[in-house]
């Protein structure tokens, strides 16, 4: 799967937000200073062109609609992070938060109830 560049990424989040939207719609939800209608049109198209979003269309205008779901891309996202600095070990990934974050075990029993009632 290809990666998302920070822009499409986060153009990407609107639309997950969104489910389905026009890039008016799109750039409404962005923070101040709003990009041009341009900017955002041009990154759609290149997500359309990398196979995360598609369109309908509707009249003169289009609307975008994601073709991967969220969890989708997080969970490459995340594999590709361990397999990266971690060296596949999810057991180092997460010794390594808890050292930089300062976790305390009753948090990380937490987390990990939090997983064992996912996988149920």
């Amino acid at each position: 799967m290809k990666q998302l560049t920070k822009a499409e990424e986060e153009i990407m989040q609107m639309l997950w937000h969104l489910k389905k939207a026009n890039v008016a719609a799109i750039i409404e939800e962005l923070p101040d200073p709003k990009p041009a209608y341009n900017t955002i049109s041009t990154i759609i198209r290149i997500l359309e062109d990398k196979g995360f979003v598609d369109h309908e269309k509707i009249g003169k205008g289009h609307i975008y609609y994601p073709l991967l779901k969220k969890e989708e891309y997080s969970n490459q996202s995340i594999s590709k992070l361990v397999d990266g600095y971690f060296q596949g070990s999810f057991k180092s990934m997460v010794s390594f938060f808890m050292k930089k974050n300062d976790i305390s075990l009753s948090e990380l029993e937490e987390i990990m109830q939090k997983i064992k009632n996912e996988e149920k």
